[in-house]
């Protein structure tokens, strides 16, 4: 860094980006975000939170810095602060908390014991699908035959790849999400002013305050509601039925759960009675799973006789953000060629992602799902008595994850967590450089592991014992973390 002039002074933008640690930055993450960077320098300069020399208040040149005496008695003037030194101490803070890319979202660590958590992003790829996605941001054959040298299938291979997984699909399409394809459904085949037959138990909100039945009377269909709030029969649909219905539709309530006096119609009544059934499954389960036995999914309605299914790829799927549609082959052509499918259609990388998580090796929410518990509890006593070795008030005890993101309701997997003060929560969900998000439960945070991946433990540990050093010094906290 070039000289900055009279000591004591704040030197400009240019010449705090001068330091060759934010031209690096600028390289990295481009010029507007190394200038606020340089401003942030500048900020911290002038609220004088960095000291001129990083040594203590007590140290001889902080004796002298101040205005102190030495052991002679002799009383020096303040001494202006070294402004190379001053602003290189400066610099160094600011690149610490500076992103490892170009985005202002934040990879952070759910320890939430929400394994499926819709405000993190929901479920993590996998590293096949990450190596994927890289592999295809570039140029590819995405829409390209390159043995008969013309244009071929939009992303073949990640619907090649969703066929082999339910045999029973006569035809696959993918868009952007499920609340895509209920769309493309209504639209295509319900038309304006046709009827969708439903359960009035079924018409959900699905989240941010979005409503089913308003999704699908925004396409222009009609909707014929069914049924009580707490039981619907084959019976209730049938009576409905008449020249305008279009289609009947299921939807798994999959964000909560009814128990009691309550009665769904099964799949196979509901399919027999001469209108195509489609059947929202909501969390993307393809095939039945030892450890959610209550689960739709798509394989088995399918097989017991729904025309179509529609599902998220971002949920038990453990998959990237898209919308499955599965079932009849004539009927999913004619939603592939209806001009709304353009609209929603899916990118190259959600496609190649997709795939990836289709073919390859077991996601990271299924590792989660299926980790036994005592592997958990050794890594909460593990994590534990680093974390009291060091004087953090930690304890090991057993909690409960659930799957969430609208997967599973009501069910809960037994697990562990190391247990801390609740104000330590405002600490680790701002920590540099990955924040942790945990929960509260009884006046506790929860570090939840079964949401943690072991290669994570360490960022946890590091994370956790940088919060009690700030809470420590006296950092202002909060308490409180959503689950």
């Amino acid at each position: 860094m070039r000289k900055t002039g009279a000591p004591g002074r704040i030197p400009s933008v240019r010449e705090i980006m001068d330091d060759p640690r934010l031209r690096d930055a600028a390289e990295a993450l481009g010029p507007a975000e190394a200038r606020e960077a340089a401003r942030r320098v500048q900020r911290s300069l002038q609220a004088g939170r960095i000291a001129d020399s990083g040594e203590g208040p007590g140290s001889r040149a902080g004796a002298e810095s101040s205005g102190g005496s030495t052991s002679s008695g002799t009383v020096h003037p303040t001494r202006p602060p070294d402004p190379l030194r001053t602003v290189a101490d400066a610099v160094a803070e600011v690149v610490a908390g500076l992103p490892p890319a170009p985005t202002r979202h934040r990879r952070v660590v759910n320890a939430t014991g929400v394994l499926v958590h819709t405000n993190l992003g929901r479920a993590p790829l996998s590293q096949a699908a990450v190596d994927a996605v890289a592999h295809l941001a570039g140029t590819s054959d995405l829409e390209l035959d390159l043995e008969q040298n013309r244009r071929g299938q939009r992303g073949r291979g990640a619907l090649d790849a969703l066929r082999a997984a339910v045999p029973a699909a006569g035809g696959v399409h993918v868009v952007n999400n499920n609340a895509a394809a209920l769309v493309l459904v209504a639209t295509a085949l319900a038309g304006t002013g046709r009827e969708i037959v439903v359960s009035r138990g079924e018409l959900v909100e699905i989240g941010d305050g979005f409503r089913l039945p308003e999704l699908l009377e925004s396409t222009g269909a009609r909707l014929r509601e069914v049924g009580t709030t707490n039981r619907t029969t084959v019976d209730d649909y049938a009576r409905a039925i008449g020249d305008d219905t279009a289609f009947l539709l299921q939807v798994h309530p999959s964000n909560f759960a009814m128990t009691g006096f309550v009665s769904t119609p099964p799949i196979a009544g509901l399919a027999a009675l001469g209108r195509p059934l489609v059947v929202d499954i909501g969390s993307g389960l393809l095939a039945p799973h030892p450890l959610l036995p209550d689960e739709p999914d798509a394989g088995t309605a399918l097989s017991q006789g729904a025309a179509l299914v529609t599902a998220s790829g971002d949920k038990l799927l453990g998959g990237p953000q898209a919308g499955l549609l599965l079932g009849d082959a004539g009927l999913v052509e004619r939603l592939r060629r209806h001009p709304l499918a353009r609209a929603l259609r899916t990118g190259k990388l959600t496609l190649a992602a997709l795939e990836a998580t289709l073919r390859g090796p077991a996601s990271p929410l299924e590792t989660a799902l299926t980790r036994p518990q005592a592997e958990l509890t050794a890594r909460a006593e593990s994590l534990t008595r680093r974390l009291r070795a060091a004087g953090v008030d930690a304890a090991s005890e057993p909690s409960a994850s659930v799957v969430g993101g609208g997967g599973a309701p009501g069910v809960t997997f037994p697990s562990a967590a190391v247990a801390l003060p609740a104000d330590l929560a405002p600490l680790l969900r701002t920590a540099v450089p990955v924040p942790v998000l945990a929960r509260v439960h009884k006046s506790r945070l929860l570090l939840d592991l079964r949401s943690v991946p072991d290669e994570d433990d360490e960022v946890v540990a590091r994370a956790v014992l940088r919060a009690w050093e700030r809470r420590s010094g006296g950092g202002e906290c909060g308490t409180g973390a959503a689950r």
